[in-house]
C-alpha cells in the first residue's frame, strides 16, 4: 500500500489558540481510517487544512505519487486532485430525483460546449445503476431527494461524492442522526468504498467506529494521541484520561 496523504510538522493558530499543533498523519491507499478525538480536539480543522479550506501557519501537505504540496492551492483544485469531501449536513438537490442528483455528480468534461452538448450517455447510465446500488438507493432512483429520509440522503450524499471517483473520501459523522438499521448500512458503503480509495471517517459513535474494523487515529488538542487498533487505543491510558476525563 503506498502512502496517498501524508501532513508533517502542521500547525495553525487561532486568535492565539493552536488548534493543530505539529500535527504529524499519513494514510495510504486503499486504507480505511477513523478519527476520534474529544470536542475541540481539531478534527474540523484537519479536514479544513487537506481540502484547502484553512491554510496552515506551518508544516506541508502531501498528496499523491508525484508528492504535490497541497497547502496554498485551492479548495476546487484540491478538489480536482480527487478529494472529496462530505460535510455533516447532507446537501442534495431536494427538488432533483435521486438519479438526477447523481447524474450531475458523474466525473465528466465541465467545459461550457462539453456541458451545453452532453446526451446521457449508456456509459453515465450504467455507471447510476452501479452507484445507487452501493448507496442502497436502486428503488429510490425516480423519487426527489426532498423525500428521503435522512439516512438515505446522507447515502446519496455519500454517492454523489463517490460519482466523482475521488481517491480521498473524508466523512464527517456519518452515523449522526441515523437509525440503527441505516447506521449498519452505512458501515457496508464505506468499507466497500475503501477497498478501492482512502476513506478517512470522523465519527463519535465509538460502535460505529468499532464495527468500520479499522486503524483508529485519536486526536487530542490538535495532535495524534495514539493510532492502532479500537481496542488498543481504547485501553490506552492517556486516551481513558481524555475521553473521560479522570
Amino acid at each position: 500500500m503506498s502512502t496517498l496523504l501524508e501532513l508533517s510538522g502542521v500547525s495553525v493558530s487561532f486568535d492565539g489558540f493552536k488548534a493543530i499543533n505539529n500535527l504529524a498523519f499519513q494514510i495510504g491507499e486503499p486504507e480505511m481510517r477513523a478519527i476520534i478525538g474529544p470536542n475541540g480536539a481539531g478534527k474540523t480543522t484537519f479536514m479544513d487544512i487537506i481540502t484547502g479550506k484553512t491554510k496552515p501557519d506551518e508544516g506541508r501537505v502531501l498528496w499523491g505519487e508525484k508528492s504535490i504540496n497541497l497547502i496554498g492551492k485551492s479548495e476546487s483544485m484540491i478538489a480536482r486532485e480527487g478529494i472529496g469531501r462530505k460535510f455533516q449536513k447532507p446537501t442534495v438537490f431536494e427538488d432533483q430525483t435521486v438519479r438526477e442528483n447523481l447524474a450531475m455528480a458523474l466525473k465528466n468534461p465541465r467545459g461550457p460546449f462539453e456541458v451545453l452538448f452532453y446526451r446521457k450517455s449508456a456509459e453515465g447510465a450504467a455507471r447510476i445503476e452501479a452507484l445507487a446500488e452501493e448507496i442502497n438507493l436502486t428503488e429510490q432512483l425516480t423519487r426527489k431527494a426532498g423525500e428521503l429520509s435522512h439516512g438515505q440522503k446522507q447515502w446519496l450524499e455519500i454517492g454523489m461524492l463517490l460519482a466523482q471517483d475521488p481517491r480521498l473520501l473524508l466523512v464527517d459523522e456519518p452515523a449522526a442522526g441515523m437509525t440503527p438499521a441505516e447506521r449498519e448500512k452505512t458501515t457496508e458503503i464505506l468499507v466497500e468504498a475503501a477497498k478501492s480509495r482512502a476513506v478517512v471517517v470522523v465519527e463519535h459513535d465509538m460502535e460505529f467506529v468499532r464495527r468500520l474494523n479499522c486503524k483508529v487515529t485519536v486526536l487530542h488538542e490538535g495532535s495524534v494521541l495514539a493510532e492502532g487498533s479500537i481496542d488498543h487505543v481504547t485501553q490506552d491510558p492517556e486516551v481513558i484520561d481524555v475521553y473521560l476525563g479522570r
